[in-house]
């Protein structure tokens, strides 16, 4: 397993996951992983994302209900450089 540390929390926030905690009957740490276990479950906003698919996919997956985008693809420009020789 994974160790993370998370730097310059909010007080606040620090406070709200003791509260948390304290009414699941879990440490803090135990509440903060059930907290990301949550967030990263495979659906996300309502798009199934599979684990074992790559990142662009997913995230064409999580956007493609907002439409899409043509961008136009500007064309090739000859070089007046000669080609490099190895030699």
């Amino acid at each position: 397993m994974a160790t993370i540390t998370i730097r310059n929390l909010d007080e606040s926030v620090k406070r709200r996951l003791q509260v948390r905690a304290a009414l699941n009957g879990r440490s803090m740490e135990a509440e903060a992983r059930e907290v990301l276990t949550e967030l990263m479950h495979p659906t996300f906003k309502g798009v199934e994302i599979d684990e074992e698919e790559d990142f662009g996919t997913a995230i064409h997956k999580l956007f493609a209900p907002l439409g899409g985008v043509e961008l136009e693809i500007p064309r090739r420009q000859k070089s007046h450089r000669p080609i490099p020789t190895f030699e």
